[in-house]
This record gives C-alpha cells, sequence and structure tokens, in this order.
C-alpha cells in the first residue's frame, strides 16, 4: 500500500485541530487519538466530512480525484481514514475492516472532532462502505447532510440482502451518486426501491462501482467524477 496519506501530516491535538479548521487553515494533520486528516479546499458551499471504501484509503485514485474535483466547485473536503486501515498499513498486510457498528461510532467521533458552531454544518458521506457508516451515523444521531458515492445496497451477486433498513431514520438531506452499471445496486435495481422522500439520485451513465464507465461510452472515469462533483455541490448549495 501506499503511505502517500501520511508524508505531510502534522500532529495536532482535537483542540487545536478546531482553532485551525476555525481560522480557515487546510492542510494534512495527524489527529491525536484519532489518525490522519485532510482538509482540502475553501468551504464556500460547505464542508463535507468523506469516510472511505472498505479496501482503498483516501490516497485511492478514486478519492484524490473526488477531492481534488469537490475543492474545485466550493465543497470543502475533510478526508478521514479509519483505525482498522491505519494498522494494515503499519503491519503491510490486508485485513477486513470491522463490524460496522464499530465504523459508525468512529465517524462519530471524527464528526465531533472537526465541528464548530463558527464552522459551517457539517455533512458527512463516503465511498461505498465508508457510505454506508455515515448513512448509519445519520439514522443514529442526524446530519446536516449526505452524500454516499457508489452507496452498497447489496453485496454484489445478492439483490435480496439490502442495506436499507435504517433508511426510514435519515431525515436530513441525502444525494446518492451512483453509476449506472454498479452492481452493489444499478439504476434498473434501486428503482424499485422505496427510498425516503429526503433522498435524491444522481446516476452516472455507464459507471461501475467506482464510476469507470466503459470505453465505448466515449467517457472517462475523470469525466465521471467532475460531473458527479458538480451535482454534489449544487445540492449542497441547494440544500442549505
Amino acid at each position: 500500500m501506499t503511505t502517500f496519506f501520511y508524508q505531510n501530516d502534522r500532529r495536532i491535538s482535537p483542540v487545536k485541530l478546531r482553532e485551525a479548521l476555525r481560522s480557515g487553515e487546510v492542510g494534512e494533520w495527524w489527529v491525536d487519538g484519532l489518525g490522519p486528516l485532510a482538509v482540502r479546499g475553501e468551504a464556500r458551499l460547505g464542508r463535507l466530512l468523506i469516510a472511505h471504501g472498505a479496501g482503498a484509503g483516501q490516497d485511492s485514485v478514486f478519492l484524490e480525484r473526488l477531492h481534488h474535483a469537490l475543492a474545485e466547485t466550493g465543497v470543502q473536503t475533510l478526508a478521514m481514514e479509519f483505525a482498522y486501515l491505519q494498522q494494515m498499513r503499519r503491519e503491510a498486510r490486508r485485513r477486513p475492516p470491522p463490524r460496522i457498528d464499530r465504523l459508525v461510532d468512529e465517524l462519530a467521533r471524527w464528526c465531533d472532532t472537526v465541528s464548530h458552531n463558527d464552522l459551517p454544518p457539517l455533512w458527512v458521506g463516503g465511498k461505498s462502505m465508508g457510505g454506508r457508516a455515515a448513512s448509519l451515523l445519520a439514522a443514529r444521531d442526524a446530519a446536516a447532510g449526505l452524500v454516499l458515492c457508489g452507496y452498497p445496497f447489496h453485496p454484489p451477486g445478492k439483490p435480496d440482502t439490502l442495506r436499507l433498513s435504517h433508511w426510514p431514520l435519515i431525515t436530513c438531506p441525502t444525494l446518492v451518486v451512483q453509476g449506472t452499471r454498479d452492481p452493489f445496486g444499478s439504476q434498473d435495481e434501486v428503482s424499485g426501491y422505496s427510498l425516503p422522500d429526503s433522498v435524491a439520485l444522481h446516476w452516472l451513465k455507464d459507471g461501475d462501482h467506482d464510476w469507470k464507465p466503459r470505453r465505448s461510452s466515449g467517457r472517462t472515469q475523470l469525466d465521471l467524477i467532475q460531473e458527479a462533483a458538480e451535482a454534489i455541490a449544487s445540492f449542497m448549495a441547494g440544500a442549505s
């Protein structure tokens, strides 16, 4: 695994981090008791805490491109990393994530750490598993808003094993950005689900779970990421 996300970190306490965020600082830190955090862009349209997927961290090509594209639209991204992935980096070997409820608790600690009354409301979201954890957190504790990128509606090949039982408890503005060919929930499948009125869907034509279209589509993953960033920025601006 690469270590790009750790190269320029600065150690900081949660209290000092909040002070830095209140003063408008951006950059990368190692937050005591939590781990690495990368803050990018100005919060002209809002702030979004993004959790990563199960197998790749914030230094994945997908998330690096998404953070950059969102920053260009005026959405400040706060990219955190779960403890199990930090352990994977230290041990240089793969391991499965823990139970999802542990990730929800961990994400809640991050939310508390980067929130402050002097800062714009914090939206939460993530890629795949990270989005699932964010949705469970919003259902449990509420949130200003949700952005779910490639939501795992069900495991691949198991369309009847839905991960929607907590969705009726989600009342905040929620945007799902999904590839039409996503094996975790395609457009044909999701169109048959009963989702809360607070949920909006933005479909990326021909995209898979990582928003990669087929070459025959004439588009690239970067094209779809930029489209997604504009959709997220518009949704957040409209909900504020």
